[in-house]
């Protein structure tokens, strides 16, 4: 096998631990592609080319990270990942931890962490490497990454709700959500809202703000049935999908081009959050981007024309 093929055959790995390090497909593809540079260079074969490549999407996530810190703490408004449409990594021994470490609810209590807690958590509690390979990758003693790992797992237990809804819950609330949402159905959609659900957006500082800081069942129900008709007057579709491993939704306008995203934070038998992506440097990578600004303004004067 050529080292090109060694390399494409972990792509998907590669990937999976530079998003989860980062909470960005732009940036993990960026560092993907630059370890494959580093991997390209090198004139000797290393003895375990998934160990090899693994340390070194990792050492570069952390340096991109610690760089992209600064930056979010001076971004406009929330910062939410970038959202990911499918998780290129299988792994059906670790599915659950796969699945649970992508969703956005995760991806922001990672946020919390320093880079190298992050980096840890990632290939050891979501991953499953030993601990002579994490210390290998981030390069510190086996004796720090365990106390590093312990008190990453300490924080993201201390964020995670205490109950959540399975799968099959999950995905029909959604459905139900979606077709209230579809039809105006102001009282279907109250139903299925925690009494203190919010809407927040990410839009950067570039896009409207729509909907965001609008919160408790009745305003939302109110605002989401007020919203869907008018938007579906001008053409545009609201497309269900999964995102980041959550219940979602991509917003197209006429011409298909994306306007937003959706994930849905369900517990409890319930909507808790809806959190929109805005900012159309984060969606690039899921199709050609509307000017959310020209949708918005439409769908505001098929509203006031109905």
């Amino acid at each position: 096998m050529t080292r090109a093929e060694e390399f494409e055959e972990l792509r998907p790995l590669l990937f999976s631990i530079a998003y989860r390090i980062l909470g960005s497909v732009s940036e993990a593809e960026d560092a993907v592609q630059e370890t494959w540079l580093r991997y390209a260079a090198t004139p000797t074969s290393p003895v375990s080319v998934k160990a090899y490549l693994s340390a070194v999407v990792t050492r570069i996530s952390i340096d991109v990270l610690r760089s992209a810190r600064v930056r979010r703490e001076q971004y406009a408004g929330e910062w939410f990942p970038e959202p990911l449409l499918t998780d290129p990594y299988q792994d059906p021994e670790r599915s659950a931890e796969l699945a649970d470490s992508v969703s956005t609810a995760a991806l922001l209590l990672l946020e919390r962490l320093s880079p190298l807690e992050r980096a840890v958590f990632v290939l050891r509690e979501v991953f499953g490497f030993g601990f002579p390979e994490v210390a290998s990758a981030v390069g510190r003693s086996e004796a720090a990454c365990r106390q590093l790992a312990v008190r990453a797992r300490r924080h993201m237990d201390a964020g995670r709700p205490r109950f959540e809804a399975d799968r099959r819950e999950r995905e029909e609330l959604a459905a139900r959500f979606f077709d209230a949402f579809r039809g105006g159905d102001v009282d279907g959609l109250r139903e299925l809202l925690a009494a203190d659900v919010s809407m927040v957006s990410d839009g950067g500082g570039t896009s409207p703000q729509w909907g965001t800081g609008v919160s408790g069942a009745g305003n939302v129900a109110r605002l989401l049935a007020a919203l869907a008709p008018p938007f579906a007057r001008i053409g545009g579709v609201v497309e269900s999908c999964e995102l980041n491993g959550q219940p979602g939704a991509i917003f197209r306008d006429r011409d298909g081009r994306v306007v937003n995203t959706w994930t849905l934070d369900i517990l409890g038998g319930r909507i808790q959050a809806i959190r929109t992506v805005l900012n159309p440097d984060k969606l690039g990578h899921l199709g050609p981007v509307a000017d959310a600004w020209t949708v918005v303004g439409e769908t505001i004067r098929a509203r006031r024309r109905s």
